[in-house]
């Protein structure tokens, strides 16, 4: 009978410790869209990060949030932070400009085919596009464009490939 309880408290404690993570610590998710291809491929997992300073949110961030969307209120976006308070974004001649200057960006496999901005970002809101600007729903084409600070999940830490996986090894 000792042991049933033991063995009880244990589980109790696992499913509290779990709970505790995943809310606040961290969580894996999976990536259903290719909006942040080639950086991130569908059926990708990541780990999100949800211990971060909200000061901490940099440039450049993969980031997990809840969209400014109505009808997608509930959905997690992956997408690159690209404008944070203050930020003057603008997307002209194939190119992001991000406060007066072109941004280098390497991970991007094609020109930007449209045109956006300038607008700047205002304060305790941030501003992000999908790394396949060309195929991302994403700030450039929301109504409201920024995403509120209590809206951002976290920080994606750790991206595990399934495309490098043979499935042949899974037997």
């Amino acid at each position: 009978m000792k042991t049933i309880k033991e063995w009880g408290i244990i589980f109790l404690i696992a499913i509290v410790a779990s709970f505790t993570i995943k809310t606040f610590v961290a969580e894996a998710m999976v990536v259903p869209t290719g909006s942040m291809l080639p950086t991130i491929q569908i059926n990708d997992r990541l780990i999100v990060e949800k211990i971060i300073w909200m000061d901490d949110y940099q440039f450049g961030d993969i980031v997990v949030f809840y969209p400014p969307i109505p009808e997608k209120v509930n959905e997690r976006y992956v997408k690159r932070l690209i404008g944070i308070s203050g930020d003057v974004i603008e997307i002209k001649n194939g190119a992001l400009i991000r406060n007066g200057v072109k941004v280098s960006e390497t991970y991007l496999n094609e020109p930007i085919r449209y045109e956006f901005g300038p607008i700047t970002v205002p304060e305790n809101k941030y501003f992000f596009l999908g790394d396949n600007r060309n195929e991302s729903s994403d700030s450039h084409l929301w109504a409201n464009p920024f995403v509120d600070k209590e809206k951002l999940i976290g920080k994606v830490v750790l991206k595990i490939s399934t495309h490098l996986i043979d499935k042949r090894d899974l037997r």
